[in-house]
């Protein structure tokens, strides 16, 4: 049951009654959850409890991140309770509540069998109201099951549409100049196929050559484009800021690689984007934008990288946003955790299609070396014995380390040195306004948590590594020099966004200052007009998504944290470049490669 320390703890919905009084109090339901089927079960004078329970799973599902209520999850947790943690960025995850459903005094609730479940929900107040919907063997609400078919039909429409025009003379002759080198191969074919289609979705792990790959595509879309005499808009966006700026640069640097009429054919005048930006916020609406079917884009083709972080209801605004004869590539790691928003479209789309659609694979990675490269398939298929055999195998000092540990205070044994060592480097450069070298060491390591807060969480690191700073004899008055940040909302006027990371530091007249940027040319801002920024020694595994770091370390926490799951995992291990150190006992590691994240969701049957 929810250890109720606060009167006003806000888990708890005081003013509820019956069933859903005694799941809230066994930690199945949260008060929003409750209180949004109470009120809407009043207003359509719904008496059935088990439609009421099945529309507070049903929200409680959205909150977590699913599109839908799958009966047999809603069964077990009404037959088990749960234990579900805190999303590691607050985004959609429910508290820490940990209480056996049949054990909650007062409960003593059974559901019906499936069938009759589903039944009653189809034939209940609330679906005549339209509220809940079954489908799929699924319950929806309303909102996403709508998205959810839009998604699909949108879709459809796309590659039912007359597809463009190649000429595949002028495009084989630009495959054998841009992709010349033998390891280019799949990058070859996955140009080939996506040029040809208005939609292709392009999935890969990290450093299997997606950026390389859109680089070329667009070099020689705008070569067939040239004997038309228009040249192709193109907008380049992602899910964050920070990815944005990311792709920018990683264009720019795949174009690098290619012979000076394709390089000089893009140019360098490119510009990434936010999602939100590119469809156009509206200060009126929290999920419409000012881009729609009444006014969609007017770009020929569009780009949109780390399409794993799209949420459902992004994805259709973004479609309903684009001209019928719009372009669209949605490149990603369907492997990799999704949206903390409802859905999980990229996984979605990847699994729906299979072998045939627009679905295109890169499979060979050039990020990081064979060792890692092994833990991290071994982690994507679920193969838990293969994962700790090569752990076992590891070296120490080598690519991959395992430090096997079953409590706080065992991480904080291995860990303090390497987390001291690595502070004191960054507060060094700091003091000798050495800006370049400062973010170069920033990149140089990353302590990646699976929670934001409890005894394996970023905030208690965070202040660890601070304290353990602090008792070193020259530290006294410099607490703040040398501190990573983490920006947690978009300034666009410092060109700041969501998931930077810098170094506080100091400037040649001793004024503080953040740094930003890449070590090739920081960005220097005064600390007081920075906006919101977090100390980051430590950072959760959800915020790293989409970024990189020589040497990772990932500190899991104990086996049975329902965050621990293989998506999370396979995340943390391939930011890392050269080496990655797992700590956490062997039970977690067996527990993350063997979980999956449970995400119930229709889009991957309809298309």
């Amino acid at each position: 049951m929810i250890e109720v320390l606060d009167r006003y703890d806000r888990r708890i919905a005081r003013m509820a009654t019956g069933e859903l009084a005694d799941l809230n109090a066994a930690g199945v339901l949260e008060a929003a959850d409750v209180h949004v089927a109470t009120r809407l079960a009043e207003l359509v004078e719904e008496s059935d409890p088990l439609v009421r329970i099945t529309l507070a799973l049903t929200v409680r599902a959205a909150r977590e991140g699913s599109t839908s209520l799958d009966p047999e999850h809603a069964r077990d947790l009404l037959a088990a309770g749960t234990t579900s943690d805190t999303e590691a960025d607050g985004g959609s995850g429910a508290e820490s509540v940990a209480a056996a459903t049949r054990e909650a005094e007062g409960v003593s609730f059974e559901p019906a069998p499936t069938d009759e479940w589903l039944e009653r929900v189809r034939s209940s107040a609330l679906a005549d109201a339209g509220v809940l919907l079954v489908e799929h063997d699924l319950v929806y609400l309303d909102r996403y099951h709508r998205e959810e078919v839009q998604v699909a039909d949108d879709l459809a429409r796309r590659a039912q549409a007359q597809q463009p025009i190649v000429d595949e003379q002028m495009l084989a002759a630009g495959l054998d100049r841009v992709f010349a080198k033998e390891t280019w191969t799949e990058q070859r074919a996955a140009v080939e196929a996506a040029a040809g289609r208005l939609t292709t979705v392009l999935a890969g792990g990290p450093g299997t050559g997606k950026t390389s790959t859109v680089a070329g595509l667009l070099t020689l879309l705008l070569e067939q484009a040239e004997s038309s005499g228009h040249r192709p808009r193109i907008a380049l966006a992602a899910p964050t800021g920070k990815a944005a700026a990311r792709l920018r640069e990683s264009v720019l640097g795949s174009l690098a690689q290619f012979p000076p009429q394709d390089r000089d054919r893009l140019g360098t005048d490119i510009e990434a984007v936010t999602i939100h930006r590119l469809l156009g916020w509206r200060p009126d609406s929290g999920n419409r934008f000012r881009r729609d079917r009444r006014n969609p884009l007017p770009h020929d083709i569009v780009i949109i990288d780390e399409a794993s972080m799209l949420s459902l209801t992004l994805t259709a605004r973004l479609l309903e946003a684009l001209r019928p004869t719009t372009r669209l590539l949605l490149v990603g790691d369907p492997d990799q955790l999704a949206s903390v928003e409802a859905g999980a479209v990229l996984a979605d789309l990847v699994a729906g299609y299979g072998e045939s659609g627009p679905v295109v694979r890169l499979s060979t990675s050039h990020r990081f070396g064979q060792e890692i490269g092994e833990l991290a398939e071994a982690v994507r298929v679920g193969d838990a014995d293969r994962v700790i055999e090569l752990l076992e195998a590891a070296a120490p000092g080598g690519p991959v380390e395992h430090l096997p540990v079953d409590d706080v205070l065992g991480a904080d044994e291995v860990l303090r040195p390497r987390l001291v060592e690595h502070a004191a480097r960054l507060r060094d450069l700091a003091l000798a306004r050495r800006h370049a070298d400062a973010l170069r060491a920033l990149g140089e390591h990353r302590l990646l948590c699976a929670h934001r807060d409890g005894p394996w969480g970023v905030g208690p690191w965070n202040d660890r590594v601070e304290r353990w700073l602090g008792e070193t004899t020259d530290y006294a008055g410099r607490q703040v020099l040398g501190r990573p940040l983490l920006v947690t909302t978009n300034d666009r006027g410092l060109g700041l966004y969501n998931g930077d990371t810098g170094v506080m530091s100091l400037r040649e007249d001793g004024r503080l200052v953040g740094v930003f940027g890449e070590p090739t040319a920081p960005q220097v801002h005064a600390a007081s007009t920075l906006g919101e920024v977090d100390t980051a020694h430590a950072m959760t595994i959800h915020k790293s998504q989409g970024s990189q770091a020589q040497s990772i370390t990932v500190l899991l926490p104990d086996a049975d944290s329902r965050l621990l799951t293989r998506e999370l995992l396979y995340t943390a291990i391939t930011r890392a470049q050269r080496s990655i150190t797992l700590v956490g006992s062997h039970e977690a590691i067996r527990a993350a490669v063997t979980r999956r994240t449970q995400r119930a969701t229709g889009l991957r049957h309809r298309v």
